[in-house]
């Protein structure tokens, strides 16, 4: 019976009507929504920037550090004598702020003794700055926070990629969660260097990638402001990265695709208001041509610097190495490795031979297990038709830098795949599409749908699904169970799994048993005090400051250890063309230095001199250190 004026029941003081408790509901609702999304990117943020900060200086700067810190600093490796005995003091000097360097000093020693563009070392040496020295020498905290930094605000920036590409917080939420905990982000973020920024760049330009997209779908004018502000973020990621014109090639080639659908429908086009349509006026593509051009002049400017640089070959003469045999292979390893590891990396390079094994069959099982689940949400993305472009587009821009790569690699000469950081040209984009498909597995296939139709400006989600829909939501399902030990891991439980994976990960990287540095300073100069009981000569041969940092490393950590080995000194045998100019430097030195004495022969590239030959050479086995090949002569009194 429906209710009268008579017997409706009057709500007593301190009561709500039913409408009333609605609107109170609905409005705690929307609170509850409007305050959701951001916190948890807060929490992302919180745990991703606490990751980058932890252990951030047990790791010892490696020679690529060595050129952040010395350069941003002012300062010069040319001040460093060579060819003379100095002491570890002396070989320091470029690692102690001066106060009457500017940013002008910065870009004079950097445009000369490297192959950098500025925007980076700008930054840093006015963020170290602001933090005391370590023993008189810059803070190596300070040096590395910057990056970190930098790497915990890309968590933020992949999350409004994600929202951007697919119109799903969901995906968003998901490509900031792995980034968050991706080793391969945490090595780069650990580092005093400009990888990090560079991703912000990478990061800004694919949106405005994404948005371009979308307008030339819908054939609408792209706007004057996403054009200045487009081409402004690439001169800024050519000013932090030479290499971010990769991305920026990755991003031209979509494009080029684009430009042929989108002229290949112009042809086909047969409607009465053909030439309204596809007139210039409602075209974007004079304005993405003028992006095109902007972003060329930007570059451009950049190459005289570069080829002046003489400095240049010889700073890149290790990714130009020749391959015999099977190297010819390496670099497809090495590639694939890099893509692993941005999901995750277990202890492999961990002392212990029972965990690297162990790690190593986890870590493959697992790829079997989780690769069918991220291969089929891409699957199905690209079988959504609100998402196929924008999945496209994302996996065109990383299948372009990867070709661009391997063209580099096999037909240039220039092995790319040997530096995982280069990867940083693509990695946001791999992280998008990791959010897009673990989305896939996290929600069931028909809220997908509904997100889809709600996302639809102005439609109204539909009750009838096609054919098409129904077998989406067969491949999802499918997804869902997978073979193997894993089989009753269901959709939701495997993103976490996912998830926990990289945090563990993430600790690996920070304990330094993935990842590790090239260079293991502290543990050569543990070595030394442990073997030499007298005074000690390290003598290496130098073509660039990449020698220098290799020595550096070492007089940091004696510098740096409460007990100082008191007589030391090191030889930095310059080597240009003729080798016999380091074996004649170390002959004159050798005979000037009181005996006795050990000589350790650190990555000497040079035939041995005479006067060497008259010490007593180490035949006892010791260990092998990451980056310093070695050996010890025994200089007793004549």
């Amino acid at each position: 019976m429906l209710p009268t004026d008579a017997n409706r029941r009057v709500p007593l003081a301190g009561e709500t009507s039913a409408s009333q408790q609605t609107h109170l509901y609905n409005w705690r609702a929307s609170l509850s929504s409007r305050w959701l999304h951001p916190l948890l990117c807060l929490m992302w943020f919180i745990i991703g920037i606490s990751l980058r900060l932890a252990n951030l200086t047990a790791k010892p700067p490696w020679t690529d550090e060595f050129s952040t810190l010395v350069f941003s600093l002012g300062n010069s490796f040319l001040e460093v004598p060579l060819d003379q005995a100095i002491a570890p003091d002396i070989l320091l000097q470029p690692l102690q702020p001066q106060p009457t360097a500017n940013i002008q000093d910065v870009w004079a020693h950097l445009s000369h003794e490297t192959n950098h563009p500025p925007l980076y070392f700008f930054l840093a040496h006015w963020w170290m700055q602001l933090f005391p020295t370590q023993g008189g020498l810059v803070s190596l905290w300070g040096a590395r926070s910057l990056a970190a930094l930098f790497g915990a605000v890309s968590i933020p920036a992949i999350y409004t990629l994600g929202w951007l590409s697919f119109r799903s917080r969901l995906v968003g939420h998901l490509a900031a969660a792995m980034m968050a905990v991706s080793p391969y982000g945490i090595f780069l973020a650990q580092e005093a260097r400009h990888y990090t920024l560079a991703i912000l760049w990478v990061i800004a330009s694919l949106a405005c990638l994404v948005i371009t997209t979308r307008h030339i779908q819908n054939r609408i004018q792209l706007p004057v402001w996403l054009a200045i502000s487009w081409v402004v973020i690439n001169a800024l990621g050519i000013a932090t990265h030479y290499f971010f014109a990769l991305t920026l090639c990755a991003e031209a080639l979509v494009l080029i695709v684009l430009a042929w659908q989108y002229h290949t429908q112009f042809k086909q086009e047969k409607t009465g208001n053909w030439f309204k349509k596809f007139s210039p006026s409602f075209s974007p593509w004079g304005r993405i041509y003028a992006v095109a051009i902007g972003t060329f002049v930007a570059g451009a400017v950049w190459l005289p610097i570069f080829l002046h640089n003489s400095y240049g070959s010889k700073l890149t003469d290790w990714i130009q190495q020749p391959r015999v045999g099977f190297a010819w292979l390496s670099p497809i390893f090495q590639a694939f490795a890099a893509w692993i590891t941005m999901i995750y990396l277990l202890p492999v390079e961990a002392p212990q031979l029972a965990i690297v094994i162990g790690s190593g069959l986890v870590m493959l099982m697992f790829l079997i297990w989780a690769a069918p689940i991220l291969v089929r949400g891409l699957k199905f993305q690209l079988r959504h038709s609100e998402n196929r472009l924008m999945t496209q587009v994302l996996a065109g821009v990383v299948v372009g830098a990867i070709a661009l790569f391997f063209i580099f690699t096999y037909f240039l000469g220039i092995d790319l795949t040997r530096g995982a950081r280069y990867n940083f040209v693509y990695f946001p984009a791999v992280m998008v599409l990791l959010g897009a498909s673990l989305a896939v597995c996290w929600h069931s296939p028909k809220k997908l749908i509904a997100e889809r139709d709600k996302n639809k400006l102005g439609a109204q989600p539909s009750l009838k699904r096609t054919s098409k829909e129904i077998g989406q939501w067969k491949e999802v399902r499918k997804s869902k169970i997978e073979p193997w030990n894993f089989r009753r891991i269901t959709g939701k439980k495997a993103v976490m799994l996912i998830w926990l994976m990289g945090f563990f990960s993430a600790v690996t990287v920070i304990c330094n048993l993935g990842y590790q540095k090239y260079y293991r300073p502290d543990l050569f100069a543990q070595l030394i005090q442990q073997t030499s009981q007298v005074p000690v000569l390290i003598a290496t041969t130098q073509i660039t400051h990449v020698h220098i940092g290799e020595m550096m490393g070492v007089a940091r950590e004696f510098k740096m250890q409460s007990s100082r080995f008191p007589n030391i000194l090191f030889l930095l045998a310059h080597q240009d063309q003729d080798p016999n100019a380091s074996t004649i430097a170390l002959e004159k030195n050798l005979k000037k230095l009181p005996r006795p004495f050990d000589l350790w022969l650190v990555n000497f590239r040079a035939p041995v001199a005479e006067e060497v030959k008259k010490c007593v050479a180490h035949t006892q086995s010791l260990p092998v250190v990451n980056g310093y090949e070695y050996k010890i002569y025994h200089c007793g009194k004549n």
